[in-house]
């Protein structure tokens, strides 16, 4: 159900909004950069939401295309030619979590449950491929699912990547306060200053930050990593978990499309409202600076769209009672 706007005049800042109900799943999706605005179960958060109108925050709930994570200096390399990308994270000389973040969506299919946004990202400076990006959002008794669907519209291959940008919320508390279990084997580790990839490692090599295959307590570590090689059932899911001391919380799950996740604590200054608020969990089909896969000794996972061809991923969100 689309929600009626205010007036005639005022659309709000985060876009055309539409509610998503099913059993006790409440979700609002904003159409500026499909963004998850707010999921709910019952009176629960499970993600930190954002109002109507107030500016995404923090790339809060935002549909990541056609890169998640950075593209180190906004410089890469594809089919022999060399790139220059804004830098979006200046402060660290990036070009950061894509070109779609801004692109106001347009629903095509929508129901009291569901909906279907589509978006064109057009060739331009850094990114001189046309991608239709068509993205759906389904309530269903076992939780939000969406899923993201890229086609390459132009003449000549392009690289592609996406994901999601939730900020989960186990219950009351903060970061510190949640359990989490994240089944992943090995983690990127970066610089300091600007997190550029350096290499993969065992989680165990730094245990105490980087190691909750068993499930733990978070407490005070920081992390802005990715992880890969995931523990998977026998349908191909890897699922982390995010909870209480009282077993309660909120869980994603993704399919084989998603081969590293972002895992970040939200570290803000203390006092920040946003600080540690809530756990940054982004299944991702390719690891950070993909569009520079060559450049690094592992497999970073980074689509090849050949024209015409389409490719898909999808992720869900749900709570843990």
């Amino acid at each position: 159900m689309t929600i009626p706007r205010t007036s005639h005049r005022h659309t709000p800042v985060s876009g055309t909004q539409y509610l998503l109900r099913a059993g006790d799943y409440e979700a609002v999706i904003a159409s500026v950069g499909a963004s998850l605005r707010s999921l709910t179960f019952g009176e629960r958060d499970l993600v930190v939401p954002f109002d109507a109108d107030e500016v995404r925050p923090s790339y809060r709930g935002m549909t990541l295309a056609p890169w998640p994570n950075r593209v180190v200096d906004g410089r890469y390399v594809f089919a022999g030619v060399e790139h220059r990308l804004a830098l979006t994270e200046p402060e660290r000389g990036q070009a950061l979590h894509g070109l779609a973040g801004w692109l106001d969506y347009v629903a095509v299919d929508e129901g009291s449950s569901h909906v279907t946004l589509v978006a064109t990202i057009q060739p331009q400076t850094g990114y001189p491929w046309r991608v239709e990006v068509e993205t759906s959002f389904s309530i269903q008794a076992s939780g939000l699912t969406q899923t993201v669907r890229a086609t390459n519209a132009s003449a000549d291959a392009a690289p592609w990547g996406t994901g999601p940008h939730p900020y989960l919320v186990a219950g009351a508390g903060q970061v510190d306060d949640w359990t989490l279990t994240l089944p992943a084997e090995q983690v990127l580790t970066v610089t300091p200053d600007r997190l550029n990839p350096v290499a993969l490692r065992p989680v165990e090599e730094d245990s105490e930050r980087f190691d909750f295959r068993g499930g733990r307590q978070i407490g005070a570590v920081e992390i802005d990593h990715a992880y890969t090689s995931l523990a998977r059932d026998e349908k191909g899911r890897v699922t982390v978990l995010l909870t209480t001391v009282e077993g309660s919380g909120v869980q994603v799950v993704w399919d084989e499309a998603c081969s590293w996740v972002q895992i970040h604590t939200a570290d803000k200054e203390v006092g920040h409202p946003a600080h540690r608020r809530g756990l940054a969990v982004e299944p991702m089909t390719c690891a950070p600076d993909a569009f520079n896969a060559d450049s690094y000794d592992y497999e970073a996972g980074l689509i090849t769209l050949q024209p015409g061809q389409s490719t898909e991923a999808s992720w869900r969100i749900a709570a843990i009672t």
